[in-house]
């Protein structure tokens, strides 16, 4: 795990030194700028050369086949796709004739940049040309925060050693080519390739659009783009449109010193009923507004948002500045992903590259909502609220299958099902309860009772339909649900999976709690009192199973008496384990993929007692090879509650650096969001020891001896609480509000404006050491740390000189 060469350590922001050819698509994911609408992957102005050229709008995607061997009942006939749409990120320059390509002449410096306060990409570099002329090109790139459906692009080129006429050539390029393509499926590679058709284009003046329609899915996307030039008086300017492409070239001879600058506009809208007039007229709208603010106006609304956003949501962490540096990456881009997302799904790769065909998972529900509930509680209603508007497609998936209330898909964009492997798809219920937690949970952080009323209430009730019918209950008395699967996607179809028993369990009594506080509405959902008497009897009587004789849970029904896996004879170079092995051999072992049980016990540590949450760990520990991003951050937060502090850190470190030092090999398809959600929360449910399950915030803080400091803030029905972590104490202050209640170390705490209370910091006594799969330990972070430190030390020595 050791940093990557050409990004610096630095608490506020990424530096990328120089250009690595090899790995300039993960470079591409690492400076991606969204704001949950438009996402645009950090290609180079020039367009080339590119890693993965990508360009999202939330929800447009296209349709593809799900090809089987041999089909069966229920099965997805179709899945969707995100599609790069019009790319408006391509301005090209011409020096003397010349392209300005990286890849040719003398690249004497070039730098890159983003500064988590600005909301800014920025980019420096110095370039010779082959034939000897040599210019300075900056630029600056942003996606709005504040206006939807604008992004923008300053761009200047400076003569530095001689006159060059120079031409740039600001493009829009719809269809682009994209390396490579789906593997597979001939069909779906076919589908996807060329997936825009053209269905309007002009350009006049300084400004184009482009209009097209995806053939399949039949959404209509515009593309605009307008410009400000400033340079010498002797400007020449053409516009040129086409059905895929319209470009702006603007020609002009730069004296040395001279510059010509360009600022560059895009809007983009979308929709899948309005006109082509109604969605063109959008876009051309949006370009008018973002001209009227100005390049200076978007550049202030931008650090103004994030000003006050920093103000409110900043993760401090004193002794490690790598970490510090990694958690205000990670927060910054769970903001980016779901800032302006406003009814549309948060995908597990944000709109930061093309992973997981831009699906949302119970990814959001589970790991990214939990952090947004905090810090911008906006975000999560709208997110809930773009759930709510699928229940329709869930209903009728509940009744393709049988089933009374509705069945969330387990991936998805617009709302159907699109897992074509129905084990790890269809059989994953829990994402039902998933989904009715972040509600509750953001309607007790809130408050937003009116939220519950119009969206939440249903919700609840049709994912507590859904339990009931699902499980039953048995001659004992009971209440089962069998044949799902649960987090871990290494055990599949098992009866009594501990998570989802206990999830299901909490769904049942949130629902039949919110149909007491609005009863009018329950009634109308043809709630009575018999049907919430029997979520509470089904949660009453919720089975969890134990296994007597080793003192432990299985993860869910004789998964102990399972053969265990074999890890002693597993070479390092056969992980990830599904990419070599059967999911049949993978499925009837002991063998964990990602956290399922541990996870259990972080959202419901009500249900174990400390001296099972103990053993479950050792446990789990030992089985567990975390081939998936979404682990290590669950056992962060259980290492920390079971005194295992310096593992917490070592794998708060690796949540956070997932993407960074790209641990999982793929940061080049996109980011990875709930493991940079989870590393927020391996440091505020971990060494913070917060616990929301009920309506009074929970503490226990603790530290690991390689941090000095934590600090960070929640946002609490429309108050802000500060808490400060030291191994000397922990300081609660009410930073905003009038009383706040809470408890810290089981003990009820009151905080008062004005008066920080403190008290301890729990020291844990010692622990034995957990022992994980031979080669499956995280890094030791205490090495990494200082690794990083001396780093950091060596680049200000540098810069010093």
């Amino acid at each position: 795990m050791s940093p990557a060469d050409n990004f610096s350590v630095d608490p506020w922001q990424i530096t990328e030194h120089g250009v690595d050819a090899t790995s300039m698509a993960r470079a591409e994911s690492v400076f991606a700028l969204s704001n949950g609408h438009i996402g645009l992957r950090a290609n180079l102005d020039e367009g080339e050369p590119h890693g993965l050229p990508g360009t999202y709008l939330n929800g447009v995607f296209e349709l593809r086949p799900l090809p089987y061997g041999e089909g069966g009942y229920g099965y997805p006939e179709s899945s969707q796709s995100v599609i790069n749409v019009t790319n408006g990120k391509i301005i090209r320059l011409l020096v003397d004739d010349e392209p300005f390509d990286l890849r040719y002449g003398e690249l004497v410096g070039h730098t890159r940049w983003l500064d988590f306060r600005e909301g800014l990409l920025h980019r420096e570099c110095e370039w010779t040309s082959p034939a000897g002329r040599t210019i300075r090109v900056r630029s600056s790139r942003l996606v709005s925060l504040t206006q939807r459906a604008i992004a923008a692009v300053e761009y200047s080129v400076e003569a530095v050693d001689g006159p060059v006429r120079v031409v740039l050539q600001s493009e829009l390029v719809a269809n682009e080519q994209l390396p490579g393509g789906p593997e597979g499926d001939p069909r779906a590679a076919a589908v996807l390739e060329a997936p825009l058709q053209a269905e309007a284009h002009h350009a006049s003046g300084t400004k184009a659009v482009l209009v097209h329609r995806t053939r399949f899915s039949g959404i209509r996307v515009a593309a605009g783009m307008d410009h400000v030039i400033e340079g010498p008086e002797r400007l020449d300017t053409v516009a040129e449109a086409e059905s895929d492409h319209c470009r702006i070239s603007v020609t002009t001879v730069l004296e040395p010193g001279q510059r010509l600058r360009l600022v560059k506009f895009m809007s983009y809208g979308w929709s899948g009923t309005r006109s082509l007039p109604a969605v063109r007229d959008q876009v051309e709208a949006a370009l008018t507004a973002a001209r009227y603010t100005g390049w200076d106006g978007l550049v202030a609304e931008q650090a103004d948002y994030l000003r006050e956003f920093w103000e409110t949501s900043d993760v401090e962490i004193e002794g490690d500045v790598e970490l510090q540096q990694a958690v205000r990456f990670a927060v910054f881009h769970v903001l980016q992903a779901g800032a302006r997302s406003e009814e549309r799904a948060i995908p597990a790769k944000g709109l930061t590259g093309p992973g997981y065909d831009g699906h949302s998972f119970w990814d959001t529900e589970a790991f990214v909502l939990p952090v947004l509930t905090y810090c911008l509680p906006g975000a999560v209603n709208q997110a809930l609220r773009w759930r709510h508007t699928t229940l329709p497609l869930a209903r009728e998936r509940a009744a393709q299958l049988g089933l009374s209330g509705a069945v969330f898909p387990w991936r998805t964009i617009r709302g159907e099902e699109c897992s074509g492997y129905w084990p790890a798809g269809t059989a994953a219920f829990h994402i039902g309860a998933d989904i009715a937690s972040a509600v509750a949970r953001y309607v007790r952080a809130t408050g937003d009772h009116e939220f519950e009323r119009e969206y939440g209430l249903e919700l609840l009730v049709e994912t507590a339909r859904m339990w009931r019918s699902l499980g039953h209950h048995d001659s004992a008395g009971k209440f089962r649900i069998e044949g799902v699967t649960g987090p871990d996607e290494y055990s599949a179809v098992a009866d009594n999976n501990v998570y989802t028993n206990l999830m299901a369990q909490t769904n049942l009594r949130a629902a039949a709690e919110a149909a007491v506080r609005h009863p009018r509405e329950a009634g109308e959902l043809g709630v009575d009192t018999e049907e919430t008497a029997a979520w509470r009897d089904a949660a009453a009587a919720m089975y969890v199973p134990y296994d007597e004789n080793l003192g432990v849970h299985p993860q869910a029904d004789g998964f102990t008496h399972h053969q265990v896996w074999d890890f002693e004879g597993t070479p390092p170079e056969k992980y990830p384990l599904l990419l070599h092995y059967p999911y049949f051999d993978l499925y009837r072992k002991q063998v964990v993929k990602q956290a399922d049980l541990v996870l259990a016990m972080q959202v419901r540590g009500d249900a174990f007692t400390d001296e099972q949450k103990a053993r479950n760990f050792a446990y789990y520990e030992r089985l567990t090879v975390r081939d998936s991003s979404l682990s290590a951050c669950t056992q962060a937060v259980i290492a920390a509650e079971v005194g295992q502090l310096d593992l917490a850190y070592d794998y708060t470190a690796e949540a956070a650096l997932m993407d960074l030092h790209d641990l999982g090999g793929n940061t080049r398809d996109g980011l990875h969001m709930a493991s940079l959600a989870g590393a927020c929360v391996a440091l505020v449910a971990g060494f913070g020891g917060l616990r929301d399950h009920g309506e009074v915030l929970d503490f226990r803080p603790r530290l690991p001896a390689g941090l000095m400091k934590l600090s960070f803030s929640l946002m609490v029905r429309d108050q802000l609480l500060g808490v400060r972590i030291t191994h000397g104490g922990t300081t609660y202050t009410l930073r905003r509000g009038e009383v706040i209640h809470l408890r810290h170390d089981g003990e009820a705490v009151q905080v008062k404006a004005g008066s920080p209370v403190t008290l301890p910091t729990t020291v844990p006594p010692a622990q034995e050491p957990c022992a994980q799969p031979p080669g499956r330990e995280p890094a030791r972070r205490q090495a990494q740390a200082g690794l990083a430190a001396g780093k950091l030390g060596q680049q200000d020595h540098l810069a010093a000189e």
